[in-house]
């Protein structure tokens, strides 16, 4: 099976696709595939990177990922024993080049456009679990009408985008593989000290082409995509072990020293580790 591109399976005249992963993790290689993904999470966190954002992932968490956006759940086995999910697939053109361009659906246009970036919902939770659950025993006519429940709650939802630019192409089994073990490189050590010289033996490529390479496919460094790892799993240390000490905190993510933790929470954050406990 490729990973990048990665093809959802589907019998050959099904548009829409009802597909529910219950294990012990989520499929953890980085992919993308034509089809927009709308998923709950029922049980298990992690984190998620989303196109060039990492973000973290937990129970009743509602996410949308656009078509062709990069991406990768890495379920935290420390966290939880169990990794379960609802998801449903389908694109734009699932049900016909002009099906949303119809007068009654229009409104549909505001999803399609926040889904370029990917999305999570911070609002509506409640109802948007309610119609997650109605996929599982649904005829493929209720599926379908469930879907246009999501679209129009989902709509009026409160959200943030996952991913900051969009992504518009595919890439090559070649470069989707290099990307692939730089980022899981990164997520088995983030707590170690890592190099530019270490990414660019696991890349396969010279210091200063690596550099270059990751900036054009991430928009970001490298070093800020690493920076932007670790404080995201400092976060959570700072929300789930409130009596962990912060200099302990900056240690399990990598950081050498507490001044420069601080600096790139803060940055990242917008504030000090400190207020972001006290708030979260």
């Amino acid at each position: 099976m490729k990973v990048l591109p990665f093809k959802i399976p589907k019998p050959e005249f099904d548009a829409l696709i009802y597909q529910e992963d219950n294990g012990d993790f989520f499929f953890d290689k980085l992919h993308q595939h034509e089809e927009i993904q709308l998923s709950y999470i029922v049980e298990g966190e992690g984190t998620l990177i989303v196109g060039d954002t990492i973000n973290y992932y937990k129970p009743d968490d509602v996410l949308v990922i656009g078509s062709n956006i990069p991406h990768v759940f890495k379920s935290d086995l420390q966290s939880s024993t169990n990794s379960h999910m609802l998801t449903l697939f389908f694109t734009k053109d699932s049900f016909g080049s002009n099906f949303f361009e119809l007068e009654e659906l229009k409104e549909s246009a505001i999803f399609f456009k926040r889904s370029k970036h990917g999305f999570k919902v911070f609002s509506h939770k409640k109802v948007l679990k309610e119609l997650f659950f109605k996929l599982k025993n649904a005829s493929k006519m209720k599926q379908f009408i469930v879907l246009l429940e999501l679209l129009q709650t989902l709509n009026k939802a409160n959200y943030k985008s996952l991913s900051s630019f969009i992504y518009d192409k595919t890439y090559t089994d070649i470069e989707g593989n290099r990307i692939r073990d730089v980022f899981e490189y990164t997520m088995e050590n983030y707590k170690s000290e890592i190099s530019l010289n270490t990414m660019a033996e696991v890349a396969t490529m010279t210091k200063n082409a690596f550099c270059k390479y990751f900036k054009k496919r991430t928009n970001k460094t490298y070093i800020q995509f690493l920076n932007e790892l670790r404080i995201e799993n400092a976060c959570k240390l700072l929300i789930t072990q409130k009596d962990l000490p912060i200099i302990e905190i900056a240690d399990q993510t990598g950081f050498n020293n507490l001044s420069n933790f601080n600096r790139q929470f803060k940055a990242i954050k917008k504030m000090n580790p400190s207020m972001f406990r006290k708030t979260s």
